[in-house]
């Protein structure tokens, strides 16, 4: 993200399609060059991430590089075969980027590496435990004044911000005569501040994984409805490579495959960037060092790009006890 290469500059239409991986290779392909490139949107939870894959990658002699690109133009990119990789593919919100690309056979998408993403209502734990537990307790006489019938949210045009004003178009849960006040997510996020400062009522558009979670003691609100999505707001964000890049770089493949974090993870590494405001390699890096169990984990049958054992490898660039 720190290092964005050249600008994506062609726009066209992009394919994908989800494909199960076979058992992959345990050493590195004949054909396997150094050179792999990341796209990157300018995400928090992706910058931290990505970087780890990254300095993992570095350390078994690949060559990574990142280009902070929009997730719009990173499946063009991907397409076009300008960038190899992307761990950023969330869905259902970008479902129609998806969905539209899944007629060619361009892409591979090797799954979830996010347990427990989640789009949906958050409000202080104190206005849940005075009975605002579902969104449907939004519109209820006793709450809705509470909350001046106002919704907050980030952009406009943003793919959270499009879902409730099509809810408030379609007075869903009610929500027909309530106001979207629209922001930016640090403008919603000092707003959710203040009035938590103050005991006040809120209600905003939240997500996990993020620092929002750490930082505010906030309940998200059952979704009976799925108006963010199938199972009540649950998301994945799934790791898409190039076809190309994946056929002819099985061992690489097989590492991103096999990364795979929690919400509570990505919340803790984006509450070191973005709150704390830390540089993404020392996040990165601090990560690898605390949780050495996982990163066996993630090369398991994975080599260096000549072809040794991947994990002796790390345990030497890293210092981990053998």
């Amino acid at each position: 993200m720190n290092n964005p290469n050249r600008p994506i500059i062609r726009i066209l239409a992009s394919g994908l399609v989800a494909t199960p991986l076979a058992l992959l290779p345990a050493i590195a392909s004949a054909d396997e060059t150094a050179e792999i490139r990341f796209a990157t949107p300018s995400w928090p939870g992706v910058t931290v991430k990505t970087q780890l894959a990254a300095e993992l990658l570095e350390a078994l002699g690949y060559e990574p590089s990142q280009q902070e690109i929009g997730a719009t133009i990173a499946y063009e990119a991907l397409n076009l075969n300008e960038v190899d990789a992307f761990m950023a593919a969330w869905l259902p919100a970008q479902q129609p980027m998806y969905d539209a690309s899944m007629e060619k056979d361009t892409l591979v998408d090797l799954g979830n590496n996010v347990d427990g993403a989640l789009i949906g209502f958050a409000v202080p734990r104190y206005v849940a435990e005075a009975g605002v537990k579902q969104v449907g307790d939004l519109d209820k006489p006793e709450f809705a004044d509470k909350f001046g019938r106002e919704i907050f949210s980030i952009e406009v045009g943003s793919g959270m911000s499009d879902t409730l004003n099509e809810a408030i178009d379609n007075d869903t849960y009610g929500l027909g005569d309530w106001e979207p006040v629209e922001t930016s997510t640090p403008g919603m996020l000092s707003a959710v501040k203040n009035a938590i400062n103050n005991d006040e009522w809120i209600v905003f558009a939240g997500w996990t994984p993020h620092w929002m979670n750490i930082e505010y003691d906030v309940v998200y609100l059952e979704d009976t409805e799925d108006m963010w999505g199938p199972d009540g707001g649950g998301s994945d964000v799934r790791t898409l490579l190039n076809k190309p890049y994946s056929e002819s770089h099985p061992n690489a493949t097989r590492l991103l495959d096999q990364m795979t974090f929690s919400a509570d993870d990505q919340s803790a590494m984006i509450y070191e960037f973005s709150f704390e405001e830390r540089d993404p390699d020392e996040v990165a890096v601090e990560w690898i060092n605390q949780h050495p169990d996982r990163i066996e984990a993630f090369v398991d049958g994975v080599t260096t790009i000549d072809g040794k054992p991947a994990w002796p490898a790390l345990q030497q660039a890293f210092d981990f006890e053998s």
